[in-house]
């Protein structure tokens, strides 16, 4: 296994660096496992893997983690690899990894079999599983790393109750494929889950080479987060007051500072143009049945 590398963000994991890095190298068994000291690390770690020639590089960490090394690897021939200690592990769940089995999830990446998937981009940055323009957005912004720490996943959820209170912005939709043209949130899905193990985006098929969009038209941020429920629990969206359709590009502009967050991490605020390249990422996933 000489070919593979493992890039470990240990804060992902909530618990004593020193406690997932013993674990992942008793995994790994004699891989090289590259750790990260601080935020942003994990990119260049990857990009380095990458330029030395490993044909395998894993994220060994949470969906933050992996759109890091993704990030590093693009333009390379190396297959991305998933060890999903994060809080959440969305990416991986899409792509049907044993989240609670580390072991094979590793017996996975030495399987190689590699699907291709397809690869979004804005802001000049790549992202796996899916973005939001607005009121997620805006909840990352302003959720820190300490209250993440103390609070975890509820985290979110007392900075969106703190939000909800505001006007929200006003979005101006550009795509082919949209009948909508304004709305107060959006939502972009490459894969079909958001946040967990909801499937949000109902068609969404990670390499059809299509953005699955969810658009919430001029509504206040209580009614969003309403709205957000019926989404997650219905098998499909039928409500007049959200817009879904599928599109190949997507261009969101305002005249307000309107956050961008891409696989969970801020991306800068509007304007955003979002595109896809169909099958352009390499992965290790597992087989699929025949």
């Amino acid at each position: 296994m000489n070919n593979t590398a493992v890039i470990l963000n240990p804060s992902a994991g909530n618990e004593q660096a020193r406690h997932w890095q013993e674990r992942i190298e008793s995994i790994v068994r004699g891989c090289p496992v590259r750790v990260t000291l601080h935020s942003a690390e994990a990119e260049a770690l990857a990009r380095r893997a990458a330029e030395e020639g490993f044909g395998k590089i894993v994220a060994a960490g949470g969906d933050g983690t992996v759109n890091e090394v993704v990030n590093g690897i693009v333009g390379s021939s190396a297959a991305l690899g998933l060890l999903p200690i994060g809080t959440v592990n969305v990416f991986a769940m899409e792509l049907g990894l044993p989240l609670r089995n580390l072991e094979l999830c590793w017996d996975i990446i030495q399987g190689d079999n590699v699907r291709l998937v397809d690869l979004p981009s804005a802001k000049g940055r790549f992202f796996v599983q899916l973005a939001g323009v607005g009121l997620d957005a805006q909840v990352v912004k302003e959720t820190s790393l300490a209250f993440k720490r103390s609070f975890g996943p509820l985290s979110y959820l007392i900075s969106a109750a703190q939000i909800a209170a505001r006007k929200p912005p006003k979005l101006l939709i550009e795509s082919e494929n949209a009948s909508v043209e304004e709305g107060s949130f959006v939502l972009i899905g490459n894969g079909r889950h958001y946040g967990g193990p909801f499937p949000f985006f109902k068609h969404a098929i990670i390499d059809d080479g299509l953005f699955d969009v969810v658009v919430f038209k001029r509504l206040g941020y209580l009614e969003i987060i309403k709205y957000l429920q019926d989404v997650v629990f219905s098998s499909d969206i039928r409500v007049p007051e959200i817009e879904y359709f599928q599109t190949r590009r997507l261009s969101i502009t305002s005249e307000q500072d309107v956050p961008v967050e891409l696989d969970g991490e801020l991306a800068g605020n509007c304007p955003v143009e979002f595109q896809i390249q169909k099958k352009a990422l390499r992965v290790l996933a597992p087989a699929t049945p025949s």
